[in-house]
């Protein structure tokens, strides 16, 4: 075989031994909701759906999916308006003072270890009186999720034709007529993907959510960890189960909206 043979097949076994690794804790959390016994266990003994049929008739579960689809949605929402907005007020600033500093600012949320945000905004809320609200939870998670879909916006902004913007000027458009019926839809894509990477991180996001939530507004995160410091049986590995497809629908989502943009640009 030739060198460069040899370094390609090791190259592919390598990432390819990585991404087994990676997924190998995955495949134990979806096969042990499966077990019949009352214990985590892998692989299962017997297998049975005892553990998802106790998930769907358990109030508690049912109500912290609900409060974390309720949330994420808002975050997403909220999250998704505030990024695509200072993404594409930098794009039309680029040059002044404000428009250079706007990334670093909004990257300051991701620095700050998620404890002392958690901390600092429970102080907070609990001042102005909102705390535990699905509001307290959906700002709380916006800071983390506001700026990925800031950079998914600058990335689709920097493909983005700008003589088109100045054309509908031309043609006797305002600014937010320009945005929504000539910006909006040929980033609907990028818009799209943003808002699921910002539902994600909420649906996931744990240690804010345990500071800023009360037992009517926990968040399935929030309970599982409370279930954990009780006993470990499979219904946690049934709700991670649930999260992982969650964010493996969100993904595969995400991929197709991309992949549909790409071929329509081929085709136009």
């Amino acid at each position: 075989m030739h060198r460069e043979t040899l370094e390609t097949i090791a190259f592919r076994a390598g990432y390819l031994a990585l991404f087994a690794f990676l997924l190998l804790p995955l495949i134990v959390v979806v096969a042990t909701p499966f077990a019949a016994s009352g214990r985590l266990a892998f692989p299962p003994e017997s297998y049975s759906l005892a553990w998802y049929a106790e998930f769907f008739n358990d109030v508690r579960w049912l109500t912290a999916f609900e409060n974390s689809i309720i949330v994420g949605v808002g975050t997403a929402i909220l999250a998704t308006v505030l990024g695509v907005l200072a993404a594409f007020g930098q794009e039309l600033d680029e040059g002044s003072r404000i428009g250079s500093i706007v990334g670093p600012l909004v990257l300051i949320p991701l620095l700050i270890p998620p404890v002392i945000l958690g901390i600092t905004l429970l102080m907070y809320f609990s001042e102005i009186g909102i705390r535990g609200s699905y509001v307290t939870l959906v700002l709380a998670h916006t800071l983390w999720a506001t700026p990925l879909v800031y950079f998914v916006m600058r990335s689709v902004f920097s493909r983005f034709d700008w003589q088109q913007l100045d054309a509908a000027s031309d043609l006797g458009a305002g600014p937010v007529q320009s945005f929504v019926h000539v910006v909006l839809p040929n980033v609907k894509h990028g818009v799209f993907v943003g808002g699921l990477l910002a539902f994600i991180i909420s649906l996931q996001e744990f240690v804010m959510a345990l500071f800023l939530s009360t037992a009517s507004t926990e968040t399935i995160p929030v309970l599982a960890w409370t279930e954990i410091r009780q006993a470990l049986d499979p219904m946690v590995s049934v709700v991670s189960t649930f999260l992982i497809l969650f964010s493996l629908v969100a993904l595969a989502l995400a991929v197709v909206a991309t992949n549909l943009e790409w071929v329509s640009k081929q085709l136009s």
